[in-house]
């Protein structure tokens, strides 16, 4: 069986399962494997080597020949896919997260860069796909293209091989992911025509950009962006199909890298017309802490609303949303619990928004 790590601050997930699909379906995700015969959560976007040899067993027991999995950062600098052999691989974009664990972006950057070192080294000849779209994109092509022994290939939606106009993922950075997964998937051997008949097959899931039905009368989407990078992405997106105004309903991480908070907090005031500040997974952190860390990037903090209760905060945005709105309620995407003072309580972003009784 071959395996095709995707690795990038933003996009692996979808990246990976749009891989999947191309591929013939066995995937390893943040949000769940399927090894063909079933899907389950792992508690990983990259498990532990012994846990990752049994789902490829159980993988190849099903018949499956190729796995597109998550690569982190975590799991790269740890090296806990082992003697795992990666047939080849791709690069999404960096941009900031992870500095608690990583310390600098040229750690970060050097962390990353060194999975295209181990599959050159590994596997000599090897595709790997850099997206130039994305931050860092072109950084990353540079510095792949001087590994000996490795087959760079660039990927951006200025010059693309396929038709996009039927695809139902919004965004040109989805854009972006459909095209690396179609690049590994044809140095896979996936004929074109055949990668190309399921793209506008392929549907919102899993927490990104995904529309949930509710009794607000403007239109509500829940994205797992929680970077400064993903949130621009996601707010940009939204904005070209909202006639009216655009919210904003995100909060920031207790317990992990605090320098992308005023950032999240200064992209969301730029690109959002209304801003509700509120907790994300709070952790051993005072939630009204970090919400005071992300007003320190906003140039109107005043103008704001905070709202500490998740629920609270997403039933406020719902409530005062407009008809021809759209609020985005970002940052959990696809959990379906919230981490409080070391206990993970349920907590669904989709079923809080579905749940919302006008």
């Amino acid at each position: 069986m071959r395996i095709w790590g995707v690795t990038g601050t933003n996009g692996k997930t979808t990246t990976t399962w749009i891989l999947a699909e191309f591929l013939g379906g066995a995937y390893i995700t943040t949000v769940e494997a399927n090894t063909l015969a079933r899907r389950f959560y792992t508690g990983y976007t990259t498990p532990p080597l012994a846990q990752l040899k049994e789902i490829f067993r159980e993988m190849e027991a099903n018949g499956a020949k190729d796995c597109a999995m998550e690569v982190s950062s975590h799991a790269i600098h740890q090296r806990r896919t082992g003697d795992t052999l990666f047939a080849g691989g791709g690069f999404t974009n960096l941009s900031e997260d992870h500095l608690d664990y990583h310390k600098t972006m040229e750690e970060y950057f050097r962390v990353k860069l060194s999975f295209a070192e181990q599959i050159a080294r590994e596997s000599p000849g090897a595709p790997y796909a850099v997206c130039l779209d994305g931050e860092n994109g072109e950084k990353m092509y540079a510095a792949c293209r001087a590994i000996p022994a490795l087959n760079v290939i660039p990927v951006t939606i200025k010059e693309s091989a396929y038709d996009l106009s039927a695809l139902q993922l919004a965004g040109d950075y989805n854009k972006s992911n459909v095209l690396l997964a179609a690049t590994l998937a044809e140095a896979a051997g996936i004929a074109r025509a055949d990668i190309q008949a399921k793209i506008p097959m392929l549907k919102p899931r899993w927490g990104r950009l995904e529309e949930v039905k509710t009794a607000s009368k403007a239109r509500v989407f829940v994205d797992f962006a929680h970077t400064p990078d993903g949130l621009e992405k996601v707010l940009a997106a939204a904005r070209k199909f909202t006639p009216g105004e655009l919210w904003v309903v995100f909060g920031a991480g207790g317990d992990r890298d605090r320098r992308k908070r005023p950032l999240m907090g200064e992209a969301c005031e730029r690109l959002a017309d209304r801003v509700v500040v509120t907790s994300d997974n709070p952790r051993s952190e005072d939630p009204d802490a970090i919400i005071d860390e992300i007003l320190t990037g906003l140039a109107r903090p005043a103008a704001a609303m905070r709202e500490r209760d998740r629920a609270k905060a997403i039933a406020l945005a719902l409530a005062s949303a407009k008809r021809g709105d759209t609020v985005l309620i970002c940052g959990k995407g696809h959990e379906t619990t919230q981490e409080i003072n070391g206990v993970k309580i349920p907590f669904d972003d989709r079923a809080v928004a579905a749940g919302f009784a006008g």
